[in-house]
């Protein structure tokens, strides 16, 4: 261990976040496979996007990844919560300082304590993880509509939970976009999230900039 470093993010946070990447990842590709074969609006996503090869494919691949998913987020709410993680990195979530933080990063001066999370990161993951859960309800409705009709029902029924399970998805695909994009602003980030620490004193650094 180099002089100095600090551990960052613990053994189980590191291992359900790359399992939650992979699940993720699988089950956008695999759906987007699925929506060319059932559109709900007219364009289609390109057959490269997509993973499954065909609908059934697409399906299997689909159902395997919510599996993982599911089981891989009940670990981690349960560590979040059990730890007391989420009470150290994600509250509190006051408006004024996503404002403040928010204003900062469109100045591109957003600083970053490796760590610790600014209230911009607090206010998406929190966003993320409700997204997360409304892709998985939804998409259960869309599932089996009949046997989660109650649930289809707030819904709007099946064609709604289809439409709430596409907007969810396009929430977390513009997060993902977002998280990687200032991952390959500054890459000494990604490197906790492998290897658990960093080198180091703690500091801010201006992420955006």
């Amino acid at each position: 261990m180099a002089p100095g470093a600090r551990p960052i993010h613990p053994l189980v946070v590191r291992i359900t976040h790359w399992i939650n990447a992979f699940a993720i990842a699988c089950m956008i590709l695999s759906g987007w496979r699925i929506f060319d074969a059932s559109p709900l609006f007219d364009f289609e996503i390109p057959h490269w996007a997509t993973l499954g090869g065909w609908l059934g494919g697409a399906l299997a691949w689909h159902f395997a990844a919510m599996w993982l998913l599911v089981g891989n987020g009940i670990v981690y709410l349960a560590y979040g919560f059990v730890s007391g993680h989420f009470g150290r990195h994600f509250r509190p979530l006051d408006l004024k300082e996503v404002r403040r933080d928010l204003a900062a990063a469109l100045r591109l001066r957003l600083a970053h304590t490796p760590g610790a999370y600014n209230a911009v990161q607090r206010l998406a993951y929190v966003t993320v993880l409700a997204l997360i859960c409304a892709a998985v309800l939804s998409g259960l409705a869309v599932w089996k509509p009949v046997q989660f009709h109650a649930l289809a029902a707030l819904m709007g029924d099946y064609e709604g939970a289809r439409r709430v399970h596409f907007a969810a998805m396009c929430g977390i695909v513009g997060f993902i976009v977002v998280h990687l994009a200032l991952v390959a602003l500054v890459p000494k980030t990604l490197l906790p999230m492998i290897f658990e620490r960093a080198a180091g004193p703690a500091r801010a650094v201006e992420v955006l900039r």
